[in-house]
């Protein structure tokens, strides 16, 4: 007897090129505004925000905007204020990009990339690891 092998594939479709320019787009709206300050958020005064992504669902509706700020690991405490902000965001969004049919809802998520990163590299440059690497690898 064989056994039935069931597999199920989740296959998630990468973005569209559309996707990909509208989602870079809205990253550029965004960075500005926050370049520029606009938001009158108490909680977001003298708060310097860099966008470092923006995914955008294949409808168009709804995008996430990947939030950091350098060199401090306080972001999770501005999200409250960055949702209350969205709306905001939106509508200026909207404006910049005409073209859209609808502007997408908007919602902030701390992007943690960059700690995960500088958090790998001092893990590779350990003694131990570095050893075992051997030092080709490393700069």
């Amino acid at each position: 007897m064989r056994a039935a092998a069931t597999t199920t594939k989740i296959s998630a479709k990468p973005p569209t090129q559309r996707q990909l320019r509208v989602a870079e787009e809205i990253r550029h709206v965004l960075a500005a505004i926050f370049l520029r300050g606009e938001i009158r958020d108490p909680d977001l005064v003298d708060v310097i925000v860099t966008v470092t992504e923006v995914r955008i669902g294949p409808d168009l509706k709804r995008a996430t905007a990947f939030v950091t700020r350098l060199g401090r690991a306080d972001i999770a405490d501005k999200l409250p204020a960055l949702r209350r902000a969205a709306p905001f965001l939106r509508g200026q969004v909207a404006k910049e990009l005409r073209r859209l049919r609808v502007a997408p809802d908007i919602s902030f998520q701390a992007d943690t990339s960059i700690d995960y990163a500088m958090h790998v590299s001092l893990l590779l440059r350990q003694p131990e690891v570095a050893r075992d690497l051997g030092d080709e690898t490393l700069p």
